[in-house]
């Protein structure tokens, strides 16, 4: 199986939070991320984004999508953002087999990666989770379309390694 995650910076944030990364590009059009997603990952895909664009997003993807919900212990203080931004949508498709035994909740709680300098940055706890999410297996290619840290490849290597070792 191959999939896709895709992480790019969430629409405004591009300029302000990753200019000075060696793979800024601009604002991303999440029509053309979204037609690639379907296009290129007919096995399946993930996309991460904010809850102040899911209403842009869902009409763009396809009917047999779901939203899943990573939940963050804890959000930053805005002034003027009230109720705080503390969630954020996994809109996903497809995955490997279904298996009843091993369901598992279409949520996650997990905090933010503080201390490293590249906001937007995924824990290993979260990405286990997407792994999760699209029913992955040793053996199976993930493509990380907005690599960044390289956070979400590492956390794939030790999933494989972990999945073999059981």
């Amino acid at each position: 199986m191959r999939v896709a995650y895709a992480d790019p910076p969430y629409p405004g944030k591009a300029a302000k939070h990753y200019r000075r990364h060696p793979d800024y590009a601009g604002e991303v059009s999440y029509a053309d991320l979204i037609a690639r997603l379907v296009y290129e990952f007919p096995d399946g895909w993930a996309l991460s984004c904010n809850s102040t664009n899911l209403r842009e997003l869902l009409p763009m993807c396809p009917a047999d999508v779901r939203v899943a919900a990573w939940v963050k212990p804890f959000a930053t203080i805005k002034k003027g953002v009230d109720p705080r931004y503390s969630w954020e949508p996994v809109i996903f498709r497809g995955g490997g087999p279904k298996d009843c035994a091993s369901a598992f909740p279409d949520w996650i709680k997990a905090g933010n990666v503080q201390g490293i300098g590249f906001v937007g940055a995924k824990p290993e706890t979260f990405c286990f989770w997407v792994f999760r999410l699209l029913r992955m297996q040793p053996g199976d290619t993930l493509i990380d379309l907005y690599p960044g840290t390289g956070a979400v490849g590492r956390a794939w290597e030790k999933w494989q390694r972990q999945l073999w070792a059981a």
